[in-house]
């Protein structure tokens, strides 16, 4: 099973501000369905809250210290690996980490790929990708997108497998 990270950060590396997403970008956002769509999505819970209810077709595994009760298509747990060998179980072939700030820091030598959208700019924020060395990571593909009405900033949308 191959384990990634679909993120967007800002060029300062912010991720969120008040448990919230600090842009706009429609065309991110609709990126971020079309490629975890029927998968497994792993979250911590203060993202899983952000969210505000399950998200359709995909199957939420979320991290906390007071795991709630599972419904239909959310399973929480207080272990990454826990949940990973539960993805692992129901035979996920693409398991999607999708954060908070945490859960990134804490999994980042377990990707094998990130997905990663790098909003172009200094935003402000309160939440942070960890700090990314390059050097470990081979781009497979680059998109260029442009602020017009549906994204309100210029973004780069990119596929890395680590070396």
């Amino acid at each position: 099973m191959r384990i990634s990270f679909i993120v967007a950060k800002a060029e300062n590396n912010v991720i969120g501000i008040n448990n919230t997403l600090p842009w706009h970008l429609k065309d991110d956002l609709q990126n971020f369905k079309k490629i975890t769509m029927g998968h497994h999505i792993l979250m911590g819970r203060k993202t899983f809250e952000s969210i505000g209810k399950p998200l359709p077709g995909r199957m939420s595994l979320v991290i906390s210290n007071t795991p709630q009760a599972n419904l239909s298509n959310v399973f929480w747990f207080n272990s990454i690996f826990r949940a990973i060998k539960q993805a692992e179980r129901s035979g996920e072939t693409e398991l999607f980490i999708i954060g908070g700030e945490k859960i990134f820091k804490y999994a980042l030598s377990l990707v094998d790929r990130i997905y990663l959208t790098e909003v172009k700019g200094e935003i402000k924020g309160d939440v942070y990708f960890p700090p990314l060395s390059l050097k470990n990571w081979k781009k497979v593909s680059e998109q260029e997108f442009s602020k017009n009405a549906d994204n309100d900033h210029d973004f780069t949308f990119k596929i890395l497998d680590r070396k």
